[in-house]
Order: C-alpha cells, then sequence, then structure tokens
C-alpha cells in the first residue's frame, strides 16, 4: 500500500510529462533565415504543430512580373483560364490546393491525412494527462489521506521518459512510435487507478472513478 507521498511522486512525474509534451507540439522554429532572391514564397498550407509537412510552398513572382502577367492577361485573345495558366495565382482562394498539390494529389492528400491523425492523437494525449493530474490532486489525494491505495509511480516516471524521448525526434517514425507508447503507458496509468480504487472499502471513490473512466474513454477516441 501507498500513501500520498506516492502519488505526489507520480503527479510531478506526469506534470514534467504534460510540459515537455506541451513544448513538443509547439510549430517548430524556423531553421533558418529566408535567403533574398527572384521570387517571393508563400507558404500554401495552415499553420500546424511540429510535423507540418514540407512541400506545400506557392512561389509567385515579383511585382514587376506579376504586372507583365496581369497586362498579358487583359489583352486581347487570352482568356481568364490562359491568364491562370501563364503563372496568375490571385484567383485561388487560402482554402483551395496549390499547383504544387495539384501536381502530385496522391501525396498531397497522404501528408494531409497522416498530419492531422497525429495532431488529433497528440491533443488527446496532452488532454489526457492535464485532466489526469487534475483529478489526481483534487480528488484522489484527500482519499488517499484517509486510506492507502497500491499505487504504480514507476509508470508515471517511465511515461515522463517516453515524452522526454519523444521531444527529441520532433517527427518521423521514431516520433510515431513514441507517442504510440505514451499513449500506451498513459492508458496503463489510468487502468491500474481505477483497478486501484476498486478495494476501496466506501463509496466515496466512485467520483473518482468516474472522471478516470472518462478521461480514458477520451484519450482512446478514434
Amino acid at each position: 500500500m501507498a500513501g500520498p507521498a506516492a502519488l505526489l511522486m507520480s503527479i510531478r512525474h506526469q506534470a514534467g510529462a504534460l510540459r515537455t509534451l506541451q513544448a513538443a507540439a509547439a510549430p517548430h522554429p524556423p531553421r533558418s533565415p529566408p535567403q533574398p532572391s527572384h521570387t517571393q514564397t508563400f507558404s500554401a498550407g495552415r499553420p500546424g504543430p511540429a510535423w507540418h509537412s514540407p512541400g506545400e510552398e506557392t512561389e509567385v513572382s515579383e511585382p514587376g512580373g506579376a504586372q507583365e502577367l496581369e497586362e498579358e492577361r487583359k489583352a486581347p485573345g487570352k482568356s481568364p483560364k490562359e491568364g491562370e495558366e501563364s503563372g496568375d495565382l490571385s484567383s485561388l482562394s487560402p482554402g483551395e490546393p496549390s499547383p504544387a498539390r495539384l501536381a502530385r494529389p496522391g501525396l498531397a492528400r497522404q501528408e494531409t491525412l497522416r498530419e492531422t491523425a497525429l495532431r488529433s492523437k497528440m491533443s488527446r494525449l496532452i488532454e489526457a494527462t492535464f485532466r489526469l493530474v487534475q483529478v489526481e490532486q483534487t480528488l484522489l489525494l484527500p482519499l488517499l489521506q484517509q486510506h492507502p491505495l497500491p499505487l504504480h509511480p514507476k509508470d508515471s516516471i517511465e511515461f515522463r521518459n517516453i515524452c522526454s524521448h519523444m521531444a527529441l525526434q520532433r517527427e518521423g517514425q521514431q516520433f510515431e512510435r513514441d507517442l504510440h507508447e505514451a499513449h500506451q503507458c498513459l492508458k496503463t496509468i489510468i487502468e491500474k487507478l481505477i483497478c486501484s480504487l476498486a478495494v476501496f472499502p466506501s463509496d466515496s471513490y466512485i467520483p473518482v472513478r468516474s472522471a478516470l473512466r472518462q478521461i480514458l474513454q477520451n484519450l482512446l477516441a478514434m
């Protein structure tokens, strides 16, 4: 049996893992300052977390070149479609695919689905970790003052270690494996807490168990 000290140790490691996850989910800092060139580059994709995929940029000519294109588009015999083919991208709204994506529709869609899945999984992991620490501090800790429970702080230590390793990867297959392992580890922590509460001698554990089950359900949501 373990008392409040073991739970406080678990909470401390979980809170450290939460800070690491939040930092890992932040956008990449720019790797290098933009280099001067004859073109201006604008991102066609939406801002996202660290796994924002490359290859989604559209080049727009300098103002002088854009004026020439505009004059050619307005010239007799030029249709609007021919103006678009000559490089005028003004008709594309922010929500429409860029020419780079249109050139590789299959690859662009695959990258977008992967990014969405990773972003969703990371968001669920961060939310579940935050809620778990909250429930442990406000509901479970007062119960342990009355009745010790079998706790497993080593799982929280492992969870923090996995999150720290994942933050160093930031992207790629290893990042995805670490993210999956972090999900599984947090799932194990919550399930063990639910099982431990089953031996509590009174019904005062029911709100805690219900809150933990809700966290687990949200963590595993597809």
